[in-house]
């Protein structure tokens, strides 16, 4: 079970609204687009068979957008990708690969009105701190953090709904504040949210990785409707592991060291398929699943049955990225992308409830499905 928590904005905004984008509005990337209405007929990647045959398909926004984990429950919900932003040469790399399309650089320099109109934003933004807290400025509490240019775009373009993802640090990240402040700048903007810590290992994936999800809404009703409830779902490491006689030889740890993870796990329950793990005082883990991928972290921290490191293809599938998501850069720069990037299942069961508010207005109220179910 994973610490969550839940926050509705109850009222109507009482803030001051803005009456326009402030000043790095008009700083515009090189690569911007040049025609905001034009349609973006680019190729897509198919990660379903099942995807909506709707004439009409809701426009989404990916910012900061990695190598598109958070995309894929869209795509094949069958929305339609107008925009993506990623600065990260890399990331843009693999992304192009699986979408057909290559992500404009830094969105702090494109120009709000260069992005076309959508129906949904999703941002899976840095965690950062915010260098005026409670001054009531308006955006001035949040200027030169990446939240800051997520909120620039709701302000100029009003999405009806958003989804943002962030570590679940961010909730008490400087005591609590940076969270403060997001919720009461999205409470200004007009959206009524809801957050929740949710747990990867809950949605079938393998990994251990809590994250904050925020989700919101311009009309309070759907956000009412909208719950973070949703069947546990179990998880299987035998299932996401490759043979070992398929993995590259590199991957495999020295005798020395193998030798000596053999030596600390001793006293301890050993079980196969296992995951030894180390954490930052030393002591290891022998665990039926991984703990959250990280991009720092120490190049033998995760060890599959104490004997080698994840193969690229097993730190996709530990973030539930289906075996047809292309690999075109090296394993060095797989281990970074996967630790930035969020479990694609985790995503999926949101986006599904997300869509449901989204197209509630296109069907009578008795049609609306409801989830009984927690986790």
């Amino acid at each position: 079970m994973s610490t969550s928590s839940e926050f509705v904005c109850q009222s109507i905004p009482a803030f001051k609204r803005l009456s326009g984008p402030a000043d790095p509005v008009t700083r515009r990337h090189q690569d911007a687009p040049d025609d905001a209405a034009k349609p973006d007929d680019s190729p897509r990647a198919d990660f379903s068979d099942h995807r909506s045959k709707k004439s009409a398909p809701k426009r989404v926004i990916d910012l900061f957008a990695g190598i598109g984990g958070i995309r894929i429950p869209f795509d094949e919900l069958g929305y339609k990708v107008v925009f993506s932003s990623e600065w990260d040469k890399a990331a843009c790399d693999t992304y192009e690969a699986n979408f057909g399309e290559r992500p404009f650089g830094d969105i702090a320099g494109i120009d709000a009105a260069s992005i076309p109109k959508h129906d949904l934003l999703l941002a899976g933004f840095p965690c950062q701190a915010f260098s005026i807290i409670g001054k009531m400025k308006g955006f001035e509490d949040t200027r030169g953090t990446m939240f800051f240019e997520v909120a620039r775009i709701l302000d100029y373009h009003k999405p009806e709904a958003i989804l943002l993802e962030n570590v679940k640090q961010l909730t008490t990240h400087d005591g609590g504040r940076t969270f403060s402040v997001i919720l009461r700048k999205l409470h200004e903007l007009g959206y009524f949210v809801k957050w929740k810590v949710l747990n990867a290992l809950d949605f079938g994936v393998p990994q251990k990785r809590e994250r904050t999800i925020i989700v919101g809404f311009r009309d309070p009703r759907k956000t009412e409707r909208f719950n973070f409830e949703f069947q546990k779902r179990p998880y299987s490491l035998a299932e996401i592991l490759e043979p070992d006689d398929a993995v590259d030889k590199s991957l495999f740890v020295s005798d020395y060291i193998a030798t000596k993870r053999r030596e600390s796990v001793a006293q301890k329950d050993i079980f196969y398929p296992s995951v030894w793990h180390e954490n930052k005082a030393g002591n290891i883990s022998v665990l039926p699943h991984a703990c959250a991928l990280r991009t720092g972290a120490s190049y033998n921290y995760q060890l599959i049955n104490g004997r080698r490191r994840p193969s690229s293809r097993e730190l996709l599938r530990f973030q539930g990225f289906p075996d047809t998501f292309k690999i075109v850069v090296s394993h060095q720069e797989i281990r970074r992308q996967t630790g930035n990037s969020v479990a694609v299942p985790m995503i999926r069961e949101i986006a599904k409830k997300i869509d449901r508010e989204l197209k509630s207005d296109e069907q009578p109220e008795a049609g609306r499905r409801k989830t009984s179910s927690t986790i």
